[in-house]
């Protein structure tokens, strides 16, 4: 099974990885607890004010001993220094954004994470000149920056505002990442792609460990804007950013129809779905009366369902 997922590791020390992470997310965050933010509540939320008085920007904690693990158990190259670098400081601009006492406007948050995103599609470029393409066409070095540059700043929204549920987040961005990571070694991708994968899924189920309904701490901005950039490295390094449709379908959905639905209504003065609330889980907990268990369990397994009828697909082409 190792084998075909691409892990090199021994299994003792992918075993070890996987404790080390786990543990190191679970102590760190008792430790640390006391020392984050506390969530006002927000309004424009269906039922945000039930998470007020809880600690958020909890990502701050998990994304480094990510980082940390990461430069622990998995070789060390140029490319893998880049992305913790950026992943770095997406967490630093979510989390500073949690800690502020007044919200960051969406104008600043949104031209930092531009910012970032052109770093990180910079690095891939620069690394992987080979997978280049989409639609099976090979793109000149510019096009495909500003396309994985537009892409990643999409996966960092969508996955932000998913965040509105205990659990949701995080258990979505756990469902996508092993699907990517299956994908990835299938395709040929290297093995350090699966072990980052492997950290990544134990330091946020650590967290969902406190995150669960319900919640004691939240992972703020911190921790979605780290995981949808991440998710979006692993898409690009896939080699085929079409695969963010299936693999994160729930994510990209439940984030953008909002922005899409906000930015058509602000600058082009044009109401649009104006029977859908968004985000899309509110939508369901409010307009549909699901709850939030129910609103976590069904889009896990529609997640699920869509990513291995994905993989099915791609070993049949194969």
């Amino acid at each position: 099974m190792l084998e075909y997922l691409g892990i090199e590791m021994p299994m003792l020390m992918l075993a070890l990885c996987a404790a080390f992470t786990f543990g190191a997310v679970i102590l760190a965050l008792k430790l640390f607890k006391s020392k984050l933010p506390v969530d006002g509540g927000r309004d424009f939320a269906f039922n945000g004010k039930l998470s007020k008085g809880k600690q958020r920007g909890a990502g701050i904690v998990f994304i480094c001993v990510f980082i940390i693990a990461s430069l622990l158990f998995i070789k060390p190259s140029i490319e893998l220094g880049m992305y913790y670098a950026v992943i770095f400081l997406g967490m630093l601009s979510g989390y500073l954004d949690d800690a502020s006492k007044v919200p960051w406007g969406e104008y600043k948050k949104g031209a930092i994470d531009l910012v970032i995103c052109l770093l990180t599609s910079g690095a891939f470029v620069w690394k992987n000149p080979n997978l280049l393409s989409l639609f099976g066409f090979k793109l000149p070095w510019y096009v495909f920056l500003a396309i994985s540059t537009v892409f990643l700043w999409m996966m960092i929204n969508a996955t932000n505002c998913s965040d509105g549920i205990d659990g949701f987040c995080g258990s979505l961005s756990v469902n996508s990442t092993i699907f990517i990571a299956v994908a990835c070694a299938a395709l040929g991708m290297s093995s350090e792609i699966t072990s980052l994968s492997v950290i990544m899924i134990f330091a946020i189920i650590a967290y969902l460990w406190y995150n669960a309904e319900p919640s004691t701490m939240m992972m703020g901005d911190a921790g979605s804007r780290a995981i949808g950039l991440f998710l979006g490295i692993l898409i690009l390094k896939s080699g085929n950013i079409l695969l963010a449709i299936p693999f994160c379908f729930i994510l990209l959905l439940d984030g953008l129809i909002g922005i899409f639905k906000v930015s058509v209504t602000r600058f082009l003065k044009i109401k649009v779905l104006k029977n859908i609330r968004t985000p899309l889980h509110d939508h369901f907990r409010k307009n549909k009366n699901w709850s939030n268990s129910q609103t976590i369990y069904r889009l896990n397994i529609i997640q699920a369902l869509i990513s291995f009828c994905t993989l099915m697909v791609l070993k049949t082409l194969k």
